[in-house]
């Protein structure tokens, strides 16, 4: 076992999300710094971690944060604060940097944004090249990490590319599409992210990236290829950033605020112009961008999906219904969370009676775990892929009983499926919660 604490900054956020469990794997002690705690507690490794209610901004919460620790791990932004974010993250920067070397912390290692600060680029950009900086002005040992398009399921940048591939088979192209990029897959910022606790000789900024220098349309152009779409391109060279990220906004998983930022980000070229990364760190092996879309839809099946919206919900003790609607991970969800007065296996004997009632050929079971677990895959012919599951968790009141309806849209014609059809699924998905309810009540 590691002895040394190693601090996770921004824990609710996409890259903590898969770091911190690897960072168990290799056993280190982990202390996760949350704003809402409470969003942690649908992750796996929610009850391994030291989890610490926080803001970067409040000395007393930073204080006993960074006390004892050795390690952290720098991931926080605050793009969705809209107007005036760029300042606020420099300050926080500040305070940070200013926090870890009064608690003693040996080192800070950060991931930025990759962008060459001698030319005119965006105020997101240059608010990471400036985090970073700030970072860098105390007297603790900072790595900081610079890099471009994320490719990996929740990656914001990788939805967005994922969406609009699907949504649009005519994709407006604004001039900025033209613009170069250096794809890296998830799986190697982690690599980076860990190597850097071993090998952490000085502070420095590193640009790391993929194998591949190509255009943002390339980028759409690689997924439609993998996913088997045909795509085309219609040039608009004058969208306006607010219009493009509204749209994202509205169809993709990305608010409409962090649309924004990252848009203007892409009005300029985003590639490697130092190659230190591979020389300190030979081990990596950077993967193309085509592999990596490749792996991200070998990950499009709801067991392979963080459960993120379920931080949503309370206490299971306190509601006896909660229902709601997501963009995830290139799905589209239907989240429905009810408390039944019955003992689990009660629960589960009832849902065993929905999934016969449904059964072949309309759904398959594609995993079962006995009085806890099942999960159903449609054999319909429809423009995607659904699932239906059910999970069930005892409770001092009974059986907390959580039904998710799973759908991964092929194209628009998904996307005009789910819209379309959707007040009718829902009461069909609806009408199985409380047939479930009542068999229950009858036994």
């Amino acid at each position: 076992m590691n002895s040394k604490l190693i601090l996770v900054t921004g824990a609710t956020g996409y890259i903590a999300g898969r770091l911190i469990p690897k960072l168990l794997d290799r056993g280190h002690t982990v202390r996760a710094l949350a704003r809402n705690p409470q969003c942690l507690r649908s992750r796996d490794w929610h009850g391994r971690v030291e989890i610490l209610q926080g803001n970067i901004m409040d000395a007393a919460s930073l204080a006993a944060a960074l006390k004892g620790v050795h390690t952290t791990y720098y991931l926080v932004h605050s793009m969705s604060m809209g107007t005036g974010y760029t300042k606020f993250e420099t300050q926080a920067a500040h305070r940070f940097a200013q926090a870890a070397e009064e608690a003693g912390v040996q080192h800070i290692i950060y991931l930025g944004g990759l962008a060459d600060k001698n030319q005119p680029i965006s105020p997101h950009l240059l608010s990471r090249i400036e985090t970073g900086s700030a970072l860098r002005q105390g007297n603790v040992q900072v790595t900081e990490f610079r890099a471009s398009v994320i490719a990996g399921s929740g990656s914001t940048s990788f939805e967005m590319i994922r969406f609009m591939t699907e949504l649009f088979p005519i994709v407006p192209t604004p001039r900025w599409m033209k613009n170069k990029a250096q794809p890296i897959a998830v799986q190697n910022i982690l690599d980076y992210l860990l190597a850097a606790l071993e090998n952490s000789a000085g502070s420095r900024a590193l640009d790391i990236g993929g194998p591949d220098v190509i255009t943002y349309q390339d980028l759409i152009q690689t997924y439609a290829r993998v996913r088997g779409h045909k795509c085309g391109f219609l040039s608009l060279p004058y969208i306006p950033v607010r219009i493009m990220a509204f749209g994202i906004g509205l169809m993709s998983p990305v608010p409409y605020l962090i649309a924004r930022a990252l848009v203007r980000g892409l009005a300029h070229d985003s590639v490697v112009t130092s190659n230190e990364a591979r020389a300190i760190y030979p081990e990596i092996k950077p993967m193309d961008f085509e592999s990596a879309v490749r792996l991200a839809l070998e990950n499009l099946h709801p067991l392979k999906v963080e459960h993120v919206w379920e931080a949503d919900i309370e206490n299971s003790s306190a509601f006896s219904s909660c229902a709601a609607i997501y963009k995830h991970e290139g799905f589209f969800i239907k989240y429905h969370k009810v408390m039944v007065h019955a003992q689990p296996a009660t629960v589960f004997n009832a849902i065993e009676k929905m999934a016969g009632d449904l059964g072949e050929p309309r759904f398959i079971v594609d995993t079962c775990e006995p009085n806890k677990l099942m999960l159903l895959r449609s054999q319909r012919k429809i423009p995607g892929d659904g699932w239906l599951e059910w999970r069930i968790e005892p409770s001092s009141d009974g059986t907390a009983l959580t039904q998710t309806v799973f759908f991964a849209p092929c194209g628009l014609a998904g996307f005009v499926y789910w819209y379309l059809l959707y007040p009718v699924h829902m009461l069909t998905f609806n009408n199985f919660i409380r047939k479930i309810k009542r068999h229950c009540s009858r036994l």
